[in-house]
This record gives structure tokens, sequence and C-alpha cells, in this order.
């Protein structure tokens, strides 16, 4: 059994990450190779975290990607040769979240939400003021949760609408829509900024 404590985790991601073929070491994993799980870890340790804090987990981040990891090793026999392994390892990831909120209903949702973003979203927002992105991040964290989840996917993780419905476990139809629905909230709350049409 592989275990994982969150120290070990992020001691990891100071790793050099190998090139290898995905498939190449889920088939090292599953031939009775733990060890090269550790490479999975390495690869997508940090989109993991940002899918765990960009949909809300908070300080409960690195526990929540410590969780997915072992969940997703576990799971391992139920996954598809020839699937695409981030969107399934974000899909375990995101469930991970949605169980820490249904656990911390006693606390206010200000406090589920205001954890500290201190991951860049994309060079380009280097160049737009601090408060400019506060003002979107504030906007994105007022949606309803459905529309945050599918706005976080789509455009601070960067992930394509197949994936994004993969990640969220919603056919593709419901992620256009939602998405859709979204954006036109974002535009009505930010009327004088661009919003993506």
């Amino acid at each position: 059994m592989v275990r994982w404590c969150s120290h070990n985790v992020w001691k990891l991601t100071g790793g050099v990450i190998s090139q290898g073929d995905e498939a190449e070491i889920l088939a090292r994993v599953r031939g009775g190779e733990s060890a090269a799980y550790g490479e999975l870890v390495l690869r997508h340790v940090p989109v993991a975290k940002r899918t765990a804090v960009f949909l809300g987990a908070g300080a409960d981040a690195d526990d929540v990607v410590q969780e997915a990891f072992v969940k997703a090793y576990r799971a391992l026999g139920g996954f598809r040769d020839g699937s695409a392994f981030r969107p399934w390892l974000l899909r375990i990831v995101a469930n991970e979240t949605r169980n820490v909120f249904r656990s911390r209903s006693r606390r206010s949702r200000r406090e589920e939400l205001a954890a500290p973003l201190d991951v860049v979203l994309d060079p380009a927002e280097e160049a737009v003021s601090l408060e400019r992105r506060q003002e979107l991040l504030t906007a994105v964290r007022a949606l309803p949760d459905n529309m945050r989840q599918v706005v976080t996917c789509r455009y601070l993780l960067e992930l394509d609408e197949q994936e994004t419905a993969v990640v969220l476990g919603w056919p593709r139809g419901t992620v256009k829509s939602r998405l859709h629905r979204a954006l036109g909230r974002l535009r009505t709350e930010l009327p004088d900024k661009e919003v993506q049409r």
C-alpha cells in the first residue's frame, strides 16, 4: 500500500518530472511497481492543488489532494486504458472538494472561500492589476456552486469542454449551458469589464 503524508507529497514536487509516457507508468503501477505512482504524483500534484483551491477547498487543499491521490491509486484497477489520467484524477479532486464542503457545514460560506490565491492564473494576467484580478475572482466566487465550478475548470484551470465534463461528472451539453449562463452573469456583475464570450 502506498501512503503519502502532506509533507511527502510536496517534497516530491521538488524533484525532476520525468517525461515518461503515462500509459507506460500506469502499466508499471498496475504491474505491481507501486513506486512508479510517484511519477504520476510529481506530474499532476500542481494542477490537482490548483483545482482544489479554485473549487473552494481553501486551507484543506493539501488534505484534499492527498486523499484524491490515495483514492486514485486504489481505483486504478477501474481506470480505462487509453483514457486521459488528468481529467480522471481531477474528477476525484473535485469530488473530494465537495466532500470537504459537506463536512464543513458548520462553518460560514465566507470561511470556505477565504483561501488565499497565491497561484498565478496565467502569465498574461500578471499585466492586469491586482484590483482587477480581485474583482474578477470575487465575482467568480459569488457565483452559485455549479457556475463557479464550470468557470473554474474552463478558465482558471484551462481545461477543455470534454475535460471539464469529465472532472465535474456532467454531460458536455450541461457544461456548455452552465458556462454560458455563468459568463452571462459575470458580464452583468462586471459590465465595464471584458468577459470572454
